[in-house]
């Protein structure tokens, strides 16, 4: 059955703009790109509500000289002593609507056209966000109308990750999946940044337009997207080849050096050992061959393949061994991140006394951060075949560093420590998280029983990120009950608790994945021991 592509690509081809060189390369790249600048938006467009917190309700005892008795008039029906609260509403609307979509948009992307699934979700997004501006100029107090509009925009925003995680998956097989899909990651940090720097530049003049025009760049992407996304190969007229991808790791045998990466040799020894035992997680190597299954576990075969995709049942995902494990430590991770992603302006501004413009343009260095963590984690998972290592080691390493942070800045620090603290974090908190949502997800939705259907993706990237999603709603409402409980005078005192409430949360997301970073831990030691004992003989 033909596939219709994108009209802008058809015409181009019509008028015979082809590309004169690797048209997969070419196409690959631009898939990359495009979604790339699609989840940048998405990104983009949720993050101006922790900038314009700081100017819904105003600190009128801050220390700031742009911030006067006679201008310090809260936005009603923020300007109560209960605004913590519903400042937490406003985040709960929004992610457990975001959680909740997140289940469904899975099925639903597998069974519709990906492009136009993924554009009349960008569409509403932007709508959904411009609308939340327009009760600026609405002159709008009423709570309900900005919950309202906050649900409801979850709900569509949930539409973005499963598309664009299966489109990539379409044209990319597990070969340096990791690095790719680190550095494609960094769309998440990207888009917090220019969200927070085009909120902040209107927030203290003109709060609307820090939603109006976040909503009116995600619509005009979407409507590129129409034109120009091409989510899958055959759209193109590309028939993919399963190509043998080789990493760092040579093992030496009588037959033809081949390369393989010591966390998968390990697994394999164990299985000659162990019959019964299952290869388990998502940390196996990616680099192996493309039609070779990323996961040990025999699961009966799904009907369809590339040609014919079918979708996966719930139950079917969450048999793949280490979606579970992967989905709660996510739940975790991404409760950290969130809280800071909602938060952090706040938080900057009660400790430091920063206006909001500069509390929003001091929190985009936790994305920068992030951006780097992400970045260095797919590719040490890459090389390592370690994708629970590398998220264990810096899980371990974020708690402390939480404690630290909170400690510093209560010290009142310069503005060189804050930036270099805020850096710090981002790198480790946002490490796991970018691991987790791309190269683990992934990997997880080309088991074998899958036989090569990419659409199936959706339904485990949603199941993975919609769990990690419902963390991500518990921890910024936790965070407003918790602030919600203390007056300016105890402020301080309760961050505290939002800090401990963090680090616990960090503790658990690691535990969760223990057993599997045992397993990989053994599997190393095991081709050590037998890489000494060939050398000895």
């Amino acid at each position: 059955m033909a596939v219709r592509g994108p009209p802008g690509i058809r015409f181009l081809q019509w008028l015979g703009l082809t590309p004169c060189w690797d048209r997969q390369k070419v196409y690959q790249l631009w898939t990359l790109f495009l979604t790339f600048l699609c989840y940048t938006s998405y990104h983009l467009s949720r993050k101006p509500i922790s900038i314009v917190k700081n100017e819904l309700h105003k600190n009128c005892n801050t220390t700031d000289h742009n911030t006067s008795a006679a201008n310090c008039s809260s936005w009603k029906p923020f300007d109560d002593s209960n605004y913590e609260s519903m400042f937490g509403d406003l985040d709960t609307a929004f992610l457990f609507a975001y959680a909740g979509g997140m289940f469904f948009s899975g099925h639903i992307a597998e069974r519709s056209n990906l492009r136009y699934f993924l554009v009349l979700g960008m569409l509403s997004s932007g709508l959904m966000t411009a609308l939340f501006g327009l009760g600026y100029y609405w002159n709008i107090h009423t709570l309900a109308f900005f919950v309202i509009v906050q649900a409801v925009a979850g709900v569509v925003q949930a539409t973005g990750w499963p598309a664009v995680v299966t489109c990539v998956g379409s044209w990319f097989g597990k070969g340096r999946r990791g690095f790719i899909m680190g550095l494609w990651n960094s769309h998440t940090s990207v888009g917090n940044i220019l969200g927070s720097l085009i909120a902040a530049a209107f927030v203290s003049t003109n709060w609307g337009l820090s939603f109006i025009v976040p909503g009116i760049i995600i619509a005009s992407i979407g409507v590129l997207a129409f034109f120009f996304l091409v989510t899958e190969p055959r759209e193109v007229g590309i028939v993919m080849e399963e190509k043998t991808r080789t990493d760092s790791y040579t093992v030496q045998a009588d037959e033809p050096t081949q390369h393989i990466p010591m966390c998968e040799q390990c697994f394999h020894e164990e299985s000659e050992t162990e019959s019964t035992d299952e290869v388990e997680g998502a940390s196996l190597p990616v680099d192996v061959p493309d039609s070779e299954p990323l996961l040990g576990e025999e699961i009966k075969p799904l009907s369809g393949g590339p040609s014919n995709p079918k979708a996966i049942s719930f139950l079917g995902a969450l048999k793949i061994p280490g979606v579970i494990e992967f989905s709660m430590c996510l739940f975790f991770a991404k409760l950290v991140s969130y809280t800071f992603l909602y938060w952090l302006p706040k938080y900057i501004r009660d400790e430091e006394d920063y206006s909001p413009t500069v509390s929003g343009d001091m929190s985009t260095l936790f994305d920068v951060g992030g951006i780097v963590g992400g970045f260095l984690a797919g590719t040490i998972s890459d090389f390592t075949g370690g994708r629970a290592t590398c998220c264990v080691v810096m899980l371990v390493l974020g708690a402390p560093m939480l404690y630290v942070t909170q400690a510093v800045f209560q010290t009142g620090p310069s503005t060189t420590t804050a930036i270099g603290m805020l850096a710090a974090l981002g790198f480790l908190v946002n490490g796991p998280y970018a691991l987790i949502t791309t190269a683990v997800s992934a990997d997880l939705g080309i088991h074998k029983s899958l036989k090569g259907n990419a659409k199936a993706l959706s339904t485990v990237t949603a199941i993975i990120d919609g769990t990690g999603s419902i963390g991500a709603a518990v921890g910024p409402l936790l965070a407003g009950i918790i602030l919600n409980k203390a007056g300016a005078s105890q402020r301080a005192a309760q961050w505290d608790n939002v800090f401990y409430m963090l680090m616990a949360s960090d503790v658990l997301a690691c535990l969760f994945l223990l057993r599997i970073f045992v397993k990989e831990i053994k599997g190393w030691c095991a081709a050590c021991c037998r890489q000494e004992t060939s050398n000895a003989t």
